[in-house]
């Protein structure tokens, strides 16, 4: 057993504080500035083409590279990369903040995505490390599983109230001081992991990068261009055949990027899955709701973010009650409820019209959505690193937050063509309500597809537990 046993509580404290303030830095970055994009117009010049490339860049980098920073982190050592990336990631945040032009913040944004790329799935399995007795571990990836959920909406409401009241910059340079707490207490508080011996797959790692960058963009392009583009449909096409080649690489590697192994266990993939539907459908949520709120119901944008307190309040409130509730219930019966209750709430925002009052027609589906996909998240982490070996944390890390990151860009890309077709972007109210409403229904859809998902889950544990030997060991993984 490790000897992070006896660590005192307030080290281990320290040790949580300090990954979830990383992971919940970065995580927020990828919405931050979504409140902040018309004060960006009017300081900096940027176009409507170039202003989503603001948040598209950070996307961009930070889906392209996460599996190879997971790699990275494996075999250099999972706390010197963290650090290291979380220095660069404070120090692209300055820049960004106090950018004069439109390349030097993207730019900025770029290695902003790039440093968070080889930073988050070291956290994961730092904090796994850290906790390897199964109950506190299960309350730490609770924590985890909650920073990572609440990170989009966090991001409107922090963005929100520093656009309001003191400038879309500081919503970049708060992200410095952050990271100096990090980048110096963390060589104290942070155990490092053994450096594994082994080759580099350099092929594996060149493949899996530019096809996970060839599908992120050709997502973030198929919103602007459509489906149909011919641009859109080379990126995807070289994406497929890049994921493929990928495959075909890693099962021939002796030190893969990325085991292929962690996709043999039905309830290990449906996890993926299952985030990647649940992730695409809320990140969504909360860039057409913030709009809503504001072009609609004429929120500042001030207002439009503490709307979503509420919602961020129910994932972090979950923690403290899906322990109890899957002792009583078991985890893929619980993450079956936790779904349907989201596709409820999400189902009762699409009702929403050009008077809907927010109390309590928006509010009420918000607490409803927020309770369902609260569980969902910490219940779909835990299955997605559950049996891990502790060599293959990493990257099993990497697969959980690729998932999360690719959902959100699948989602958004997939959504934000609905709202196109069905004409929310034209002018008059009449016609933005009819697209957020369609909005809303399509990601209503992709519960209900989690909800399917969960279900096969659900059956298959039950034929591995049916066939399992009495006596086999739960899994577990453990530094």
């Amino acid at each position: 057993m490790s000897s992070t046993t006896t660590t005192p509580t307030w080290r281990r404290t320290v040790v949580l504080a300090l990954i979830m303030g990383a992971q919940l830095m970065m995580v927020l970055d990828t919405s931050i500035v979504t409140t902040a994009l018309p004060h960006l117009v009017a300081e900096l010049g940027f176009s409507p083409t170039s202003l989503s490339w603001v948040q598209n860049a950070y996307v961009l980098a930070f889906g392209g590279l996460l599996l190879l920073g997971a790699r990275i982190g494996d075999l250099a050592g999972r706390r010197r990369v963290f650090v290291v990336a979380v220095a660069v990631f404070a120090l692209a945040s300055l820049l960004a903040g106090l950018s004069f032009n439109v390349p030097t913040l993207l730019a900025a944004r770029i290695l902003q995505g790039a440093a968070s790329a080889f930073a988050i799935p070291s956290t994961l399995a730092l904090l796994v490390g850290a906790y390897p007795e199964p109950e506190q571990r299960s309350r730490a990836i609770a924590i985890y599983s909650a920073v990572i959920g609440a990170g989009a909406s966090v991001g409107i409401i922090v963005g929100g109230l520093f656009t309001d009241l003191l400038s879309w910059r500081w919503g970049l340079l708060i992200n410095v001081p952050i990271g100096l707490v990090v980048v110096i207490l963390s060589p104290y508080f942070l155990t490092e992991t053994a450096r594994r011996r082994g080759g580099f797959d350099l092929l594996g790692a060149l493949t899996i990068t530019l096809g996970m960058t060839a599908l992120v963009w050709g997502l973030i392009e198929s919103s602007e261009l459509g489906w149909g583009s011919p641009f859109v449909l080379g990126l995807l096409g070289l994406a497929a055949a890049l994921v493929v080649a990928f495959v075909f690489v890693e099962r021939r590697s002796a030190e893969p990027i990325v085991p292929l192994g962690l996709f043999a266990d039905a309830t290990r993939s449906g996890a993926y899955l299952a985030r990647i539907l649940i992730v695409g459908a809320m990140f969504s949520t909360f860039y057409f709701l913030s709009q809503y709120l504001q072009d609609v119901l004429h929120f500042s944008a001030l207002l439009a973010g503490l709307s979503f307190i509420p919602l961020t309040g129910m994932f972090f409130a979950t923690v403290y009650v899906v322990r109890p509730l899957v002792k009583w219930m078991g985890q893929e019966r619980l993450l079956l409820v936790s779904l349907i209750l989201a596709l409820v709430g999400m189902a009762w925002l699409s009702t929403i019209g050009a008077s809907t009052a927010f109390l309590p027609w928006v509010l009420l589906p918000l607490l409803v959505l927020g309770v369902g996909q609260g569980i969902a998240i910490i219940l779909l982490t835990q299955l997605g690193m559950a049996g891990v070996p502790a060599e293959q944390a990493g990257a099993g890390s990497g697969l959980v937050n690729t998932a999360h990151q690719l959902g959100g860009s699948v989602g958004l890309a997939i959504l934000a063509g609905v709202f196109i077709a069905v004409g929310g972007d034209r002018a008059g109210v009449a016609a933005q309500v009819a697209g957020y409403q369609s909005v809303f229904h399509v990601a209503a859809g992709f519960y209900a597809l989690a909800v399917l998902v969960s279900v096969v889950m659900l059956v298959a544990a039950r034929r591995t537990r049916a066939t399992a030997p009495a006596t086999a060991p739960a899994p577990a993984i453990a530094e």
